[in-house]
């Protein structure tokens, strides 16, 4: 045998008995950790699988109040929407508040609908876009039983340059105004979409239409 073969045999050997002795310390470690990473991989897709589930049984259970709606169910399609924003899942709570809520602007309660959106818009636990259409929903509601100051407080945020909903936020102010006799503040509003490229086709038919009536009126700003 040459130095060189008896050279890496012993190498071979120190480390054969470098790794048992490793096993022997830290195997326990290893198993456990291995045992760890199956677990947790297990653990994740069951609770991926679980809230899929959940999910869908929400999402099926939403569709069925719907339906009860449509049907003229309103007692019973409350009482499915209000046991989903108890115990549903995802974004499903916030979609039921606010069916709850139009439920109620459905039998004839302005204020009470007012107030239910108003609380969904005020609900940080709820996602952006929800509170976003809920604050405009109310407000919508507070240009029939609000006056024309109330009714920009809430509405002025929402009618700037840029702002998603800003045709419509502009053409409710435009009617609070126009209901109250504040006509120079009406055509104000309705110019704004007359005169935005980007503003939704109908409402830019209709602020024509309150531009003309007012100019015809002889406001100023309508010409």
């Amino acid at each position: 045998m040459s130095d060189d073969s008896f050279v890496r045999e012993v190498d071979d050997e120190l480390r054969q008995d470098q790794i048992k002795g490793l096993w022997s310390r830290y195997g326990f470690v290893i198993i456990a950790m291995a045992l760890l990473v199956v677990v947790g991989t297990a653990s994740y897709r069951g609770w991926e699988y679980w809230r899929a589930h959940q999910a869908a049984k929400t999402g099926d259970a939403y569709l069925a109040a719907v339906e009860l709606s449509k049907s003229g169910k309103q007692n019973e399609a409350v009482a499915a929407f209000d046991a989903l924003v108890k115990s549903g899942s995802g974004q499903y709570p916030a979609l039921a508040q606010l069916r709850m809520a139009t439920e109620t602007l459905g039998s004839g309660n302005k204020p009470g609908a007012m107030a239910a959106f108003d609380v969904i818009a005020a609900d940080t636990s709820f996602d952006a876009a929800f509170r976003s259409v809920a604050a405009l929903r109310a407000a919508l509601i507070a240009v029939d039983i609000e006056s024309y100051d109330q009714v920009k407080i809430r509405l002025e945020p929402m009618a700037g340059a840029g702002a998603p909903y800003r045709s419509i936020a502009r053409e409710a102010l435009g009617l609070s105004a126009y209901k109250t006799g504040a006509n120079d503040d009406a055509a104000k509003w309705f110019r704004q979409i007359a005169d935005d490229a980007n503003a939704i086709g109908n409402v830019r038919q209709r602020a024509s239409l309150m531009l003309d009536l007012l100019a015809g009126r002889g406001v100023a700003g309508a010409s």
